[in-house]
């Protein structure tokens, strides 16, 4: 049996101060945490809304077309002689192209010529048979029958005489016709008929030979949404702009591989009624095409003034932020603090962008260093132009 006290178990409270004291010693060792510095304002880059009286613009896409298409067809049979053009080449109106075999239809002129000149005489035998019948009916040496009967003759000798001129003057156009000429000034595709082969004329299943498209000025059609041409209506109506319907409106061109519009024309037509099926109504500009390098057929880009003029506040798109798809630009007030405001846009106008609402004049946006900026923040701020440097001076336009 084991007559020894149990163990002393130490007292709550001293066992509760000697764990502070211990968790307290290391903290005492630690030196005392020093303040962080300041943060240094953002730099950021600010410029000033460019005031400008602008027009705005409004797109559409459309197709080049030739002013004038003319299909060459044989306007008499024959067999094709000659070609007289270079494929895909430029040719002039009145240029030759193709010769049909002349030698019939000069035999049948020479022929026709023969018959005109017998005819001819004719009616100069019977012109003087009927004089020489009414000087002797006077005196009663003929009968009044025989008379008559000379004038007849003459009359249709005569007759006879201009249907022989009319047959020559025929033959003669077909003998023409042997020499085929281009009508318009333009560039003439491939001969679909080379020499050797028989060609059909007529009115009808004649031959084609070849095409001809003129380029200069070229045309481009495209097609206005309803929308746009109520608009243009109502612009009309207040005096903001000429109807196209009775003047020439202004209208700028880029092709599939231009990013700008350089091409300057005019549109000189709209159509008289809306496309049900598309609600759409066709316009057409014409442009200038003296280099002959736009062809019919190629895709386009056609812009004209879809308002009036007026004062706008233009920024670069570089001064816009998107927030849930809302646009909104950092405003630095005077004391260098940003300021979160939310503006409506507009199209671009010569690389800036027009600010609709939400923008006073003169005063400063953030154009570089948007995401350093937070609402009430000071910033150090730069100032720069709003138009970048390369977009000062206007690039050159593509000669017309």
């Amino acid at each position: 049996m084991d007559d020894r006290p149990p163990p002393r178990r130490p007292h709550p409270a001293l066992t509760l101060a000697l764990a502070a004291a211990l968790a307290a010693a290391p903290a005492a060792c630690r030196p005392a945490a020093t303040p962080a510095p300041p943060a240094r304002p953002a730099a950021v880059t600010v410029a000033v809304p460019e005031v400008r009286r602008i027009t705005e613009w409004d797109e559409f896409s459309g197709r080049l077309a030739a002013p004038e298409r003319v299909d060459i067809r044989a306007r008499v049979s024959g067999y094709l002689d000659k070609v007289h053009f270079q494929e895909g080449a430029v040719v002039q109106a009145g240029d030759l192209l193709f010769t049909i075999d002349p030698r019939p239809y000069s035999t049948e002129v020479a022929r026709l010529q023969a018959e005109v000149d017998r005819t001819r005489s004719r009616v100069e035998m019977a012109r003087v048979e009927s004089r020489n019948a009414e000087r002797l009916r006077q005196s009663s040496a003929i009968s009044i029958e025989e008379t008559e009967r000379r004038l007849k003759a003459l009359a249709e000798s005569i007759g006879g005489l201009k249907a022989a001129e009319a047959a020559l003057a025929s033959a003669e156009l077909d003998l023409q016709f042997t020499e085929v000429r281009s009508p318009i000034t333009g560039r003439i595709s491939n001969a679909r008929v080379t020499a050797g082969n028989l060609v059909h004329g007529g009115a009808q299943d004649a031959t084609l030979l070849t095409t001809v498209v003129a380029l200069d000025p070229i045309h481009c059609y495209f097609e206005v949404d309803e929308r746009s041409a109520l608009k243009y209506r109502d612009m009309i109506r207040t005096g903001q702009r000429a109807s196209a319907l009775d003047s020439r409106i202004p209208a700028e061109m880029g092709l599939a591989n231009q990013t700008d519009f350089p091409h300057r024309g005019v549109v000189d037509f709209v159509d008289n009624q809306l496309e049900p099926g598309t609600g759409t109504i066709r316009a057409r500009g014409v442009f200038p095409n003296s280099d002959r390098l736009m062809a019919p057929g190629f895709f386009a880009r056609v812009r004209i003034p879809g308002s009036g003029e007026y004062e706008a506040l233009l920024i670069r798109d570089e001064a816009v932020g998107d927030d849930q798809g809302r646009s909104f630009v950092w405003v630095v007030g005077k004391e260098n603090t940003a300021s979160y405001r939310p503006v409506t846009l507009g199209p671009k106008v010569d690389g800036l962008r027009v600010v609709r609402d939400g923008l006073k004049p003169g005063e400063r946006l953030v154009i570089n260093g948007l995401m350093a900026v937070r609402p009430g923040a000071t910033v150090a701020a730069t100032e720069a132009p709003m138009t970048p440097a390369a977009a000062a001076t206007p690039s050159p336009a593509a000669p017309h």
